[in-house]
């Protein structure tokens, strides 16, 4: 068995004296993970480092066998990824993210998301928004997508201001009145229209939202907790908006 295909490196584990298991998500084949012989050596150290992209032949005897990488390197970003917070911290929230879905399972789009991200990570507000909508789509391809387009009252798609809680579906400000107190808040750079550029208000209450579904949806069924490199990109990136803001308790608790 061989194939080969673009890839991101999301991480390694050493594995013996010399080589690593590397873990990279494909843009044909998901996430997977294989053997790189001398993966620990001078040469490979720098190319196997998350954020990177890179050129893998992945050969097995069989399908279901770990197999072996040879890995050659497209864009190695690594080293500016470690100049920010909000990229240091994006980086491994984003690994952590993609560990939700299944190993070897395709999803192209969110390997597109990922590299366009990557390059984006070190503008704090242009991160956060990105981050946020990849969220939205992990939570999608997990089979727990939010419909926002529309208010679920009325089919309205404008004005919309809060998301049910209960449904995950967007709702207009006049339907939603009477429970507002009870609603998440819907930033309207997520809304329909999406003509706003993410500020420190919307963008907490994003971090919010998401939060609210990926923990009611995905970590608690699991006995999980969301990544800590999550809870360090929220403050990093709101960090960044607002100055003053000082360490939040709970990034799920941000103002919304």
């Amino acid at each position: 068995m061989q194939w080969q295909d673009h890839a991101i490196i999301l991480g390694v584990k050493r594995h013996g004296e010399t080589s690593v298991i590397a873990e990279v998500m494909t843009r044909d084949r998901g996430r997977h993970l294989g053997l790189v012989r001398s993966g620990r050596s001078r040469a490979m150290q720098p190319v196997l480092q998350p954020g990177n992209a890179v050129e893998v032949m992945w050969r097995a005897r069989l399908d279901e066998h770990l197999g072996e990488f040879r890995v050659e390197p497209v864009t190695l970003r690594a080293a500016r990824l470690m100049e920010t917070a909000t990229a240091v911290y994006g980086v491994q929230a984003m690994g952590a993210l993609l560990r939700l879905l299944p190993e070897r399972d395709p999803h192209p789009h969110l390997f597109d998301a990922l590299e366009v991200i990557l390059d984006h990570l070190h503008n704090p507000a242009d991160a956060g928004e990105l981050f946020v909508r990849f969220e939205l789509a992990v939570l999608n391809d997990l089979g727990f997508g939010l419909d926002l387009a529309e208010c679920a009252a009325t089919g309205a798609r404008s004005d919309l201001a809060y998301v049910s809680p209960k449904s995950g579906r967007a709702v207009s400000r006049s339907a939603g009145a009477p429970w507002a107190d009870k609603m998440l808040v819907l930033p309207p750079f997520l809304g329909a229209e999406g003509n706003h550029a993410a500020d420190f208000d919307s963008l907490a209450a994003a971090f919010h939202l998401t939060g609210f579904f990926l923990h009611r949806h995905v970590y608690e069924p699991r006995g999980m907790e969301a990544a800590a490199a999550r809870d360090g990109f929220v403050q990093a990136a709101l960090k960044a908006l607002n100055p003053a803001l000082r360490t939040l308790s709970d990034p799920n608790d941000v103002p919304a």
